[in-house]
């Protein structure tokens, strides 16, 4: 007999599931040498539990958002947590670094924890409500990276690589009952077929405000990994900075993206979408602004950078929220649709923008440039909130120049 859950998903569990979604990915990053010494493989082929990974998520995105439109958050999310224990089981008992990568991908389903628990906060509440808990849920998104590393190196250390795949296995399996007896299901409109749903999707794609929101996001976020790109390049070739003091420094924009993440669950119900998006954009432009004119006077120091991109952090604390609510706003019976697509637009993007950023530093002027170009995407970000901006008022406009009509 199914299970239904009686109340409305707890904060706590969404937050649990968008933080695994993170875990999945960083939890045992220290131990990728051992596990390639294991397998006796390549380095570069065990790396591909990173990098597929990520491509697989990315595709992932587009099809889960639109089977839980089609068929509901509820199985589509146990489904997905369902996999990822499966998969965490596989890798935990792999022989071989093929199977090893075969049950990494399956691990890949978690990513349904982050979407739809977006889709599910919109599901239950209005759009400045659902951007204020989007606030408080990404908080976890900043948090799990900062803890992940630290607790796999731990369990490497003391007990072998696998430990971090018991721990995936049993964190799975102990949100998978979370999941099955606190999540209901709030998708309670779905579509009656996928062919219905697909003549819907026009509108959501042909929507220049959604993508106004969707290129926020992308250059947004952007900014971030262009940061994780780039910087170990600078602090090491131009700073001199030894990566125990990288480390401490890279998490500097992690702590802002908290903070900026708390104001965001704070005011975003207060204010409008657009203000919030313009006001965390602006933050990012100023602050990177400030870092090239210290910079350009004389000032190259690597306090001096990370003072410049620690308001990247806050800025995207501040804005994403309002951006993903406003995405998943713009066809409310396509909330999951929305969610998948701005997600794999960004983790595209930012593979994109990590490339180019490989090509553009130079030596001599690499942290100039880094600022520059992480200047440039805030630019592009701050740029679309404003079309948001612009759209939403002529539309205004337009809705009271067509009740002045009806009046007369």
């Amino acid at each position: 007999m199914k299970a239904v859950a009686e109340s409305s998903p707890r904060l706590l569990t969404l937050i649990l599931l968008a933080a695994l979604s993170t875990l999945s990915l960083n939890l045992f990053l220290p131990s990728l040498t051992n596990i390639a010494q294991d397998f006796q493989a390549d380095y570069a082929l065990v790396s591909l539990s990173i990098a597929g990974y990520l491509a697989i998520t990315a595709v992932l995105q587009l099809v889960i958002g639109p089977m839980s439109d089609r068929f509901g958050r509820r199985p589509v999310l146990l489904c997905g947590l369902s996999c990822f224990l499966v998969g965490s089981l596989g890798c935990l008992l792999a022989s071989d670094i093929y199977s090893f990568l075969l049950f990494r991908a399956l691990q890949g389903a978690v990513i349904s924890g982050w979407v739809l628990s977006m889709a599910m906060i919109r599901d239950t509440h209005s759009e400045g409500e659902a951007a204020s808990l989007i606030g408080y849920v990404a908080m976890s998104m900043a948090i799990a990276p900062m803890l992940g590393p630290m607790i796999g190196g731990l369990l490497d250390e003391f007990f072998g690589w696998r430990a971090s795949f018991a721990l995936y296995s049993v964190m799975g399996l102990a949100l998978l009952l979370l999941c099955w007896f606190d999540l209901n299901e709030t998708n309670r409109t779905p579509s009656a077929t996928f062919a219905v749903q697909f003549e819907a999707y026009p509108e959501l794609l042909g929507s220049r405000r959604f993508w106004g929101f969707a290129l926020c996001a992308v250059f947004s976020t952007g900014a971030f990994y262009v940061f994780l790109a780039g910087v170990p390049l600078v602090a090491a070739r131009q700073f001199s900075i030894s990566p125990g003091v990288l480390g401490f420094y890279m998490g500097t924009i992690t702590a802002g993206f908290v903070v900026g993440s708390f104001v965001a669950g704070r005011y975003s119900n207060r204010f409008p979408r657009t203000t919030m998006m313009i006001g965390g954009r602006s933050i990012a432009c100023v602050g990177l602004t400030l870092g090239l004119i210290l910079f350009l006077a004389g000032y190259a120091h690597g306090l001096t950078l990370f003072f410049a991109t620690v308001f990247v952090g806050v800025s995207n604390g501040i804005s994403m929220p309002s951006v993903n609510a406003g995405a998943i706003s713009m066809r409310p019976e396509l909330a999951g649709s929305a969610a998948g697509l701005v997600g794999a637009s960004t983790v595209g993007g930012g593979a994109m923008l990590t490339t180019l950023t490989g090509y553009l530093l130079e030596e001599g002027d690499a942290a100039i440039r880094l600022l520059g170009i992480m200047l440039f995407c805030s630019a592009l970000a701050l740029m679309a909130a404003i079309y948001v901006l612009i759209i939403d008022r002529r539309e205004a406009r337009l809705e009271s120049i067509g009740a002045s009509d009806v009046d007369r």
